[in-house]
């Protein structure tokens, strides 16, 4: 199964991108033979009009990621299903109008593209709606049992059932001392004692058990685990699984000893020395690209509010040293007087310009020249303020972690989570950072790199 540093990409999702890329390739061709008719087998003899092909797939794919068509929690709907698909080919139809006027050679021609544009829509939608109503996506559930009772435990269960396309199925729980069979923590219940874990196996068909143990010392069923292992059924811990599944590493009870003996937290010269020149490369390219829109926005700042232009605060970055990163003003001016405070919704000091830049991350331009100095990479734990790092590290445990690699521009929690303005947020964004520091990679980059695109282009999670 794919996976994004050890998080599992869910088999629904592959599934889905793999049917519908299938049916772009089969579509084009139909199209092709009711256009082309007698020449279509010479142009399928030609190497360049699969490569037109591939063009087209990339780019109706792409606009089906960006317009959340497998986000699952997001295009629920028949309206809202239809909505999104209409924008994504719209969108699609767009960039490869854009791209045919760039490169004339690279289109399959307009009469291929008007009768393949309806076919589309309608394919997937009859696909997606009729795999819904017949719930195709959701065979193949596998079985989880849950050994113990733990937060972690109930956590992870919440998580399962909040998220279908993993096709999992949670039979119930084992209490460790039997007391409490019956009891619902979540749905489903109690339903069973961990002395009776291998007969449970077996009459529930289980595939895989996750420990969830509030007290493993003395607790633990080894040998029974180890019948079941050497059986075929996976045996888990609730940390591995939840990291697996979310993207996330749960903080409720993780000890130290998960994070010393677990796979990852890995930083190999080649890989620092990589994402660093990545960094390098990347920042000058960008700083070029936006070197036009930098006095505009600087303009609109000053012509609205007056100076400075530019907001400097000290942060935490690497290793707890502080530095002083650079971003274009958006609030009035004297915003802290009161103090520091985190940002909220609907917050009354930030301008209109402000509020402008924000949606549109101009004002995280200048963090670039932070960037080519090594203060920040590209992709990182975003940096606190000093004030909000010692107030964390009282209340949230192992948030000092997070220093353990370069803050960056845009970062895994960034992208998976809203703005955050309380101590649960950053508990939760927490979470996140700890599975991008352990799974750290070129890969995990650039995954994150391709959703902050998606990010910034539907204006989402700013404040």
């Amino acid at each position: 199964m794919p996976r994004i540093g050890s998080h599992q990409v869910p088999a629904r999702t592959l599934l889905l991108i793999g049917v519908d890329s299938v049916a772009f390739v089969f579509i084009l061709i139909f199209a092709s033979a009711l256009r082309l008719r007698a020449s279509l087998t010479t142009e399928m003899n030609d190497v360049s009009y699969w490569a037109r092909i591939a063009l087209v797939v990339a780019v109706c794919e792409t606009s089906l990621y960006f317009n959340d068509l497998y986000d699952f929690h997001i295009v629920r709907r028949r309206i809202d299903l239809l909505v999104h698909m209409m924008q994504a080919l719209g969108a699609a139809c767009m960039v490869l109008s854009v791209i045919y006027f760039l490169t004339p050679d690279a289109s399959l021609g307009r009469g291929i593209t008007v009768l393949a544009s309806p076919l589309s829509l309608a394919f997937l939608l009859g696909w997606r709606l009729s795999a819904n109503a017949t719930n195709l996506l959701a065979h193949g559930n596998e079985r989880i049992l849950m050994i113990g009772t733990g937060d972690a435990g109930v956590s992870l269960v919440k998580h399962i059932l909040a998220h279908p396309e993993y096709n999992m199925k949670v039979v119930g729980f084992l209490d460790e001392k039997g007391m409490d069979i019956g009891k619902s923590l979540v749905n489903p219940k109690i339903i069973g004692a961990t002395a009776d874990l291998e007969e449970i196996v077996q009459a529930e068909k289980v595939d895989r058990v996750v420990l969830s143990l509030k007290e493993r010392r003395g607790g633990t069923p080894v040998r029974e685990l180890l019948h079941l292992k050497l059986a075929g059924v996976g045996v888990e811990d609730v940390h591995n699984c939840f990291e697996r599944l979310s993207g996330r590493i749960a903080l409720e009870h993780l000890s130290p000893s998960w994070l010393i003996l677990s796979d990852g937290f890995k930083k190999s010269p080649w890989l620092l020395a990589s994402k660093r020149a990545i960094d390098i490369l990347a920042s000058s390219v960008l700083l070029i690209l936006s070197a036009p829109i930098l006095p505009l926005v600087a303009l609109a700042i000053y012509l609205e509010s007056g100076r400075p232009i530019f907001l400097r605060q000290m942060r935490v970055g690497y290793k707890g040293r502080e530095f002083e990163l650079i971003k274009f003003r958006s609030m009035v001016q004297d915003a802290e007087k009161d103090g520091p405070q985190w940002a909220s919704r609907q917050d009354r000091r930030i301008t209109k310009v402000g509020k402008f830049i924000r949606k549109a991350r101009l004002d995280e331009l200048p963090q670039l020249f932070n960037v080519l100095r090594g203060e920040m990479s590209l992709v990182g734990p975003r940096p606190e303020r000093p004030i909000f790092c010692k107030m964390l590290e009282e209340k949230i445990p192992y948030f000092n972690l997070r220093h353990s690699a370069r803050p960056g521009l845009t970062g895994w929690a960034q992208v998976r989570l809203r703005y955050g303005s309380n101590i649960d947020d950053a508990r939760d964004k927490l979470e996140l950072d700890l599975f991008y520091l352990k799974n750290l990679s070129l890969l995990v980059d650039c995954a994150v790199l391709f959703e902050t695109i998606k990010v910034v282009l539907l204006r989402r999670g700013a404040q």
